[in-house]
């Protein structure tokens, strides 16, 4: 799918081998252009993977069957293209048949007039970003939702299992292992807290994902290449004035990020975000985000700020510990942040030099 300052891809479907030929040079300056003879062409070419069509233009009356047909079977399985006809004959049975049996942009008659084709193309071309962005953003809820109850459903379950013991053994003043009844329910109060912060870490993550999103609706965070997506959130993050030009970016080796792209951008965010705020009173400020490939495809964001204790470093990644609980910090984040990684094959590794700097490498499975 195009997105802002990519060229559009357009599906242009007549029989006629000369109206093909017109068509592709009337605008191949303005979009990218695929041609098919009829309908069981057109449609091979939107099953083959990557051709990211956004427009499709089709002629009404073609041997066999017609582009309404075509119109019909893209609605059902390619919702998200813009469609536009073409006909010659623009009577009333055909255009009440071609409307009512799908979501037609633009009607167009034979011989086609070139600038009316150019404007409605731009036009179709923009309503193809929206629906790329619309579309991209319900994925994005998907996908987060998804991750959301797969995550969340361990603790509370333990949560819940917890409360039904405590429970039956109060009612019974039972007693285990010798254990008096006080103690065994103080641990349990123990593993329950510890499992509900972790709940309201993660849907605190989320709500602060939903945040940002809606500071610049229109940017893709995630999709495509590291670099890419380093890039898209620096450019809708919200940043303090002169905070951007501390924030170094070198792409050694790009690659794609398949797995959970819009939990990643999540991830990458608050990396971020981790890192800013260790800056907040150190005077020459620098944050360096690295994407590369070595053994395995890696992003690195790494800070020149005071570094974090020893002691701290070896539990991050295990325990809520937090170096900003003054500030409301709960400790879960790293926590999070790994398990995320986790789920699809990958981890985060965290290194430190206190007083020089934080190294946290976001590491994808091969």
């Amino acid at each position: 799918m195009t997105e802002k300052g990519q060229v559009a891809t357009v599906l242009y479907v007549d029989d006629e081998e000369m109206a093909r030929k017109y068509f592709a040079l009337a605008v191949a300056e303005d979009f990218t252009v695929l041609t098919a003879p009829g309908v069981d062409e057109a449609l091979e070419i939107l099953r083959q993977p990557g051709s990211d069509v956004d427009v499709l233009v089709t002629d009404y009356r073609m041997p066999g069957r017609v582009g309404g047909e075509l119109l019909r079977q893209v609605e059902q399985d390619y919702p998200h293209l813009v469609r536009i006809l073409v006909t010659a004959y623009a009577d009333k049975d055909v255009l009440l048949e071609t409307i009512n049996g799908g979501d037609i942009f633009r009607i167009l008659e034979k011989p086609l007039d070139t600038a009316v084709m150019r404007d409605a193309l731009r036009l179709a071309s923009a309503n193809a970003r929206e629906r790329a962005l619309r579309r991209q953003s319900l994925l994005a809820i998907e996908e987060t939702v998804a991750f959301l109850a797969h995550e969340l459903n361990t603790p509370l379950a333990t949560i819940a299992n917890f409360a039904r013991n405590i429970q039956r053994r109060v009612n019974g003043q039972a007693q285990d292992n010798g254990l008096p009844l006080k103690a065994d329910i103080g641990n349990a109060a123990a593993h329950m807290n510890d499992n509900a912060r972790y709940c309201l870490s993660v849907l605190s993550s989320f709500v602060e994902s939903v945040k940002r999103a809606s500071v610049a609706p229109a940017a893709r965070l995630a999709g495509g290449s590291a670099g890419q997506m380093v890039s898209a959130l620096l450019g809708v993050y919200p940043l303090a004035p002169g905070q951007r030009e501390t924030i170094d970016v070198v792409v050694q080796a790009d690659f794609t990020v398949r797995a959970a792209p819009n939990c990643v951008a999540l991830v990458l965010s608050s990396l971020l975000s981790n890192a800013l705020r260790a800056l907040q009173e150190q005077p020459e400020p620098r944050i360096r985000i690295t994407v590369g490939v070595a053994d395995r495809p890696y992003i690195i964001v790494e800070d020149n700020g005071p570094g974090i204790a020893p002691a701290l470093l070896n539990r991050l990644l295990l325990d809520p510990v937090s170096m900003h609980g003054s500030e409301g910090g709960s400790g879960w984040g790293l926590i999070f942040c790994n398990r995320v990684m986790q789920s699809f094959g990958g981890h985060l590794r965290v290194q430190s030099e206190q007083g020089c700097s934080t190294t946290v490498t976001m590491n994808f499975p091969d």
